[in-house]
């Protein structure tokens, strides 16, 4: 049976991005006999001011019922201040279809992309997860007295054990899956007694049933100045929604930028959705300067959730080769050095290196 993709560009340079990434899976679902399908939907800004919709009635239902996971580009644009379609789809799809892992692989592919002395690729390679559906992003408070001077203003901050325990279980398949030995969980208990107290003494009892992983417990504020000091010493972070938010640009800083950054927002065996970290970017968009490779980073994860490891490495060793001795986008160009090349001459390349590795792979489908 094909698998089906539901592909939701969006804004800005998401419809850039998302033709890059998704020419390259139809090219390497050709080559492998994958069986992927992709289905493209208009939602994002456009459709919104046209005529009013951000996502259909029953649109998540048919997600669950017909389609293996979605592949997003990016939400986001200045026509709209508030962006309210933004968090009608993205946010909508996080809470409602309850994908409550936020997958981010921090790998450093080049050397010459750390931005840390003495730090390279092998002290710069770590996976953060970050709970993707409580903590301070529920929208749980209030404004009371608003715009007076007495003005009261609250966000309420939900932690719960099952929220708590699915997301520190998972770390430690993470890291099983990966070849980790060390997962580390960040929080604020020294402070944050209540709902970080939790945390500490879910992820002490999760770290139990799995002897052979080492399992620390580590203040966020101290963690943050290790991942510059010392990145090496971590290899799988798990921890809360707003710490993994800030971490996670942090992670992507040390190894690249965000142009590099993919992630997943999963739940495992059922339709998850995949996206590149760096928005949409309105200031260049249709400027052919976006570049497509965390794009192709986010569905080489979607390849993993899928079942299709091998595949999944085919296109990470072609992002990287192309990141080594290709050409570059702008971003990349001033640690890489050479002329900045175009979405369009990247994605080119890309695809071919996938092409040449395929050919020369001796794993089979």
């Amino acid at each position: 049976m094909p698998l089906r993709i539901a592909v939701i560009p969006g804004d800005g340079i998401g419809p850039e991005v998302a033709r890059a990434g998704v020419r390259l899976l139809e090219r390497l679902s050709a080559l492998r006999g994958l069986g992927l399908e992709f289905d493209w939907f208009d939602f994002g800004a456009d459709r919104y001011l046209r005529d009013g919709t951000i996502l259909p009635d029953g649109f998540m239902d048919r997600l669950r019922r017909e389609y293996a996971a979605v592949y997003f580009g990016a939400v986001g644009d200045p026509r709209v201040p508030g962006n309210e379609h933004a968090k009608g789809i993205l946010l909508a799809m996080r809470f409602e279809l309850d994908l409550y892992i936020n997958l981010r692989p921090c790998r450093l592919l080049d050397d010459r992309l750390s931005p840390l002395k003495g730090k390279g690729r092998k002290e710069l390679d770590f996976i953060v997860l970050r709970e993707n559906t409580e903590g301070l992003y529920t929208g749980t408070g209030g404004v009371f007295k608003k715009g007076t001077s007495e003005e009261i203003a609250q966000e309420v901050e939900i932690n719960t054990r099952k929220g708590v325990e699915r997301s520190c279980e998972a770390a430690f398949a993470v890291a099983a899956a990966n070849g980790k030995r060390r997962v580390c969980m960040a929080d604020k208990a020294n402070v944050l007694l209540h709902g970080h107290g939790l945390w500490r003494r879910v992820f002490a009892e999760v770290s139990k049933k799995h002897p052979e992983i080492e399992a620390k417990a580590v203040y966020v504020d101290a963690l943050a100045m290790d991942l510059v000091r010392a990145p090496e010493v971590y290899q799988v972070i798990v921890t809360n929604n707003l710490f993994g938010d800030i971490l996670t640009d942090l992670g992507a800083a040390l190894t690249g930028g965000l142009g590099l950054a993919a992630s997943g927002n999963i739940h495992p065996g059922q339709v998850s959705l995949f996206e590149p970290v760096h928005g949409s970017a309105p200031d260049i968009a249709g400027k052919g300067q976006a570049n497509p490779l965390a794009m192709a980073l986010s569905g080489a994860l979607m390849l993993r959730h899928l079942g299709f490891d091998a595949e999944g490495d085919l296109v990470e060793e072609a992002v990287r080769l192309q990141v080594v001795d290709g050409a570059h986008t702008p971003d990349l160009v001033p640690a890489l050095g050479g002329s900045a090349a175009s979405t369009e001459e990247v994605a080119a390349q890309l695809l071919e290196r996938l092409e040449a590795l395929v050919s020369r792979s001796k794993v089979q489908p």
